[in-house]
Parts: C-alpha cells; sequence; structure tokens
C-alpha cells in the first residue's frame, strides 16, 4: 500500500460514508481492484480512516446539533445497541473484511430493499420534522436497525435511514440524525480497532493514516452538502438501481468473483 491508495482510498470513504451505498464495501472493493492485499493493517486502516469522514459532521454541525443536549442524549441512545453487539461480534465483523461475496451480495440485496422500501413506503400524515422529538424508544430501535450494517456492504447509512422512515420521521431529519450517529459508532469502532492493533503500525503506516483521514475529510464535507440538496427533490431509488448494479458488473467482468 502506498500513498496513492491511501488518496484514493480517503477519496472513496469521504464520498461513500453518508451515502446509502456502503463506504466499507466500496472500500473493500477498491483495494481488491487496486490489488491490494488485505492484510490486518489495510482492515484498521478502513476502519480508521472513517474518522476523517466524522470530523466533517463534527465541523458542520457543531454549533447547531452537538451542542444540543436533548440532541445528544438521543444520538447515544441510538447508538448504544451498535455498541453493545460491535464489542459482541468485533473478531467475527473484522474478519467479514476479507469476503468480496459478503460485500457484493450485501450490496445487492441492499439495492433491492432500498427499491421496494422506496416504492412501497407511504409518509405519515404527521412527519417528526426535528431531531428533539424523537422519542427514546424510536431513537434506540434506529439503533437496532444501524447494527445490521456491522455486516460489510449493507452501509450504516441506509439502514438508519430505512429505520427512521419506517418509524416517521421526515427524510431531512433522518439523513442529519443519521450523520450524528455516525460520530459515536465510527469513532468507538475506530478507537476500538486502534486501542488493538495501533501499537504494531509503523511511522509510514501512521502517515498512510494520516492522508487518509484528511482525504476523507475534506471529500465527505462536499458529499454531505450534496446530499442535503439532493434528498430535497429525489428519493434513494437511484442508490438502490446503482447498488445492484455494481455487483453484476463486478461479477461478470471480473472472473476471479
Amino acid at each position: 500500500m502506498n500513498i496513492v491508495h491511501a488518496i484514493i482510498f480517503g477519496i472513496v470513504e469521504g464520498a461513500s460514508e453518508f451515502l446509502p451505498i456502503s463506504s466499507t464495501g466500496h472500500l473493500i472493493l477498491t483495494a481488491r481492484l487496486m490489488g491490494v492485499a488485505q492484510g490486518d493493517f489495510l482492515k484498521s486502516f478502513e476502519i480508521t480512516i472513517q474518522l476523517g469522514a466524522i470530523l466533517a459532521v463534527v465541523v458542520l454541525y457543531w454549533k447547531s446539533f452537538l451542542v444540543n443536549l436533548n440532541i445528544l442524549k438521543r444520538v447515544l441512545t441510538a447508538f448504544f445497541p451498535t455498541a453493545l453487539l460491535g464489542l459482541i461480534f468485533y473478531k467475527k465483523i473484522k474478519a467479514l473484511l476479507g469476503n468480496d461475496q459478503v460485500v457484493l451480495w450485501s450490496l445487492f440485496l441492499g439495492g433491492v430493499v432500498l427499491i421496494l422500501f422506496e416504492l412501497f413506503h407511504r409518509k405519515e400524515k404527521e412527519q417528526i420534522q426535528r431531531i428533539e422529538s424523537i422519542s427514546y424508544g424510536h431513537a434506540v430501535l434506529i439503533g437496532i436497525f444501524q447494527s445490521f450494517s456491522m455486516i460489510p456492504g449493507v452501509s450504516r447509512a441506509a439502514a438508519t435511514i430505512i429505520g427512521g422512515l419506517a418509524l416517521g420521521l421526515e427524510r431531512k431529519t433522518i439523513v442529519e440524525f443519521s450523520f450524528l450517529l455516525a460520530i459515536p459508532t465510527m469513532a468507538a469502532a475506530s478507537g476500538l480497532d486502534l486501542l488493538k492493533h495501533g501499537s504494531s503500525f509503523s511511522l509510514d503506516q501512521f502517515q498512510l493514516l494520516v492522508i487518509g483521514f484528511i482525504t476523507s475529510f475534506a471529500m465527505a464535507i462536499l458529499c454531505i452538502k450534496w446530499l442535503l440538496h439532493f434528498i430535497q427533490h429525489h428519493n434513494f431509488i437511484p442508490f438502490g438501481i446503482y447498488r445492484i448494479l455494481l455487483p453484476l458488473i463486478f461479477w461478470f467482468t471480473w472472473q476471479s468473483f
């Protein structure tokens, strides 16, 4: 793995973290395309550079959301199910990061679910329009939905957005709640991995992490703003179509898959 790889990974991470297409899945497939072996460092790299994308949320939302105690309590409540399950299944989850077929099938089936959900979902007459209005029970349920994203390729954003829409949240509200929920979720995942494996990284590897971090941060800033504009006029069906087409392309053009 070299600097060019780190920059490409950072771009992919920042562009896909908050879209319902699975950043982890895209990082795994990108590594396969570039011929970068799925060793222990790459698995840790794929987890840790997500902190760059998360920092973008902190920069964009700290004034309006992160100092609001009512929002913080709901974010932490939604985070609890994923934190608990993540600690229990950490080793099994990390082992799946090298499984291309798990990623491809998760992308494909997730795309089907996303399209079907959008086609059959009907808006509630009175939608929840403010994050502070989300009940703690709904926050827990959204957290349970997010837990499915521990499977590579499922997409944390897709899982939380579908869960929120199903519970009656307004589209912009659940998208922004998904942004905020990413902060403790990905900070905990990255922190746990660095605690377990950070001492084994070389100086060159830490430099690659920094490069990936900075690149993903810059790209995430752009993508967050773009997504908020996109959802004002569109649903998520285009992302579902993309999720179906991407695995099909890999299956039919890459014999090794």
